[in-house]
């Protein structure tokens, strides 16, 4: 289960009478899906809690005036990924005229690249405030949790495998086979939206503001002959070294674990060291994973089993000192309703992989595969790698839209 190389990104939406807001969460929207189109509505109770946060001067003072969010792009400043976790700006002449319907002068400019000033005036309060945000582009992502855990990045995105660490609640999302589709990721996104999980989101120092989707990892094998979990046993299958999970996961079909980074793992895949790994369809392409799938002829011998293991997800995280108290709800809620865009990049780019490199699974293989990771979630749970009232959640999820299914009679998850 790898994590992903490129992000969609997080989007803004409009305030209504939110407009401080704006200004705040503009540091949490550097994922954007590609043509970012926003949805500028807010419920009723974040538009009074955006009020009484606009009217407290207490929280004024708590406007930072230097923001630094680190990003992470494999391209570097000049990459694809950065360019689509930017491509937003277009639509902040947009967001700044909606501030000023409601009494907020917002100015947004963007001296490089890297940088961007967003300036707030709110003459109700005779209040101004300034803060600079300065974007910093990581090309590998382990030093970017570090640097977030250090406090050289106020706010970071990472995927929610390294997120884990940082609140084991929401990095459970992305336990094996807990969350089966698309449609079941979404209604829990926004499910965790709600403000009777708003304490989940916090764990000492940080705070989760915003989930996205990053893609179903399916497992890709190099031998179209390794079609079952049977056929794995004996093989070498990559997993991430931060991840014990994966490991366990590995050893429990007979399986022999090789230790990878994002960095690594491409190249053992392609020049065949591994014979099986896991990951979304945004890592087809950078990783260029076809070689790990074709002869020396260019005959395709291997191929993408299409039947998800997880759902990869990227995390958005901050250090609660260095934002305005409350704006963390109020970033989630937005964040969780720009899931459109998101899945329709997942969906492109999943559309993208030739057709060629795809293998269905036999549909009399699947129960065996949902009874096998059914198990072994509720072993790592047990082991403490998954929280158990997240797979409480998304159990509630799976059998509200498969009640048919066999689990949902079963009280051991």
């Amino acid at each position: 289960m790898q994590n992903p190389l490129k992000w969609t990104n997080f989007n803004l939406q409009r305030c209504k009478n939110t407009c401080l807001a704006i200004g705040f969460l503009l540091p949490f929207s550097v994922y954007a899906a590609p043509t970012p189109k926003l949805d500028l509505t807010l419920s009723q109770h974040s538009q009074q809690k955006i009020k009484k946060l606009m009217d407290d001067p207490k929280i004024w003072a708590q406007i930072p005036k230097q923001v630094t969010l680190c990003v992470y792009s494999p391209d570097g400043a000049n990459g694809e990924a950065f360019e689509q976790a930017t491509s937003y700006i277009s639509e902040l002449p947009r967001i700044a005229q909606v501030a000023k319907q409601f009494g907020v002068d917002l100015k947004i400019t963007r001296p490089s690249k890297l940088q961007m000033r967003i300036d707030i005036d709110y003459p109700k309060l005779k209040k101004k405030a300034t803060t600079e945000l300065n974007l910093k582009v990581y090309t590998d992502e382990r030093v970017l949790t570090e640097d977030f855990r250090s406090k050289r990045c106020d706010g970071a995105g990472i995927s929610n495998l390294r997120a884990r660490q940082f609140n084991s609640f929401v990095g459970s999302i992305d336990a094996i086979g807990a969350v089966q589709s698309y449609k079941q990721l979404s209604s829990v996104i926004q499910l965790l939206a709600r403000p009777e999980y708003d304490a989940k989101m916090v764990n000492k120092d940080y705070e989760v503001v915003g989930i996205v989707p990053l893609g179903a990892a399916y497992i890709m094998v190099n031998d179209r002959r390794i079609d079952t979990l049977a056929k794995a046993a004996g093989k070498k299958v990559a997993v991430m070294n931060f991840d014990g999970t994966q490991k366990k996961l590995v050893q429990n079909v007979g399986a022999q674990p090789v230790s990878v980074d994002l960095l690594t793992v491409g190249g053992k895949f392609n020049n065949k060291e591994v014979d099986i790994m896991a990951g979304p369809a945004l890592l087809f392409k950078p990783l260029e994973l076809h070689k790990g799938m074709n002869d020396k002829t260019g005959k395709t011998v291997g191929g993408i089993i299409k039947f998800p293991l997880i759902q990869v997800t990227g995390t958005l995280i901050m250090h609660r000192n260095k934002f305005p108290a409350g704006m963390g709800p109020i970033a989630r809620e937005m964040i969780s309703k720009q899931l459109s865009p998101a899945f329709d990049f997942v969906d492109k780019l999943e559309k993208e992989i030739p057709a060629k490199y795809w293998m269905e699974m036999r549909e009399a293989d699947k129960p065996g595969y949902i009874k096998i990771m059914r198990e072994a979630r509720i072993q790592m749970t047990k082991d403490g790698y998954y929280d158990p009232a997240m797979m409480r959640i998304l159990k509630k999820v799976r059998c509200s839209q498969n009640p048919s299914s066999f689990e949902c009679a079963l009280n051991d998850e």
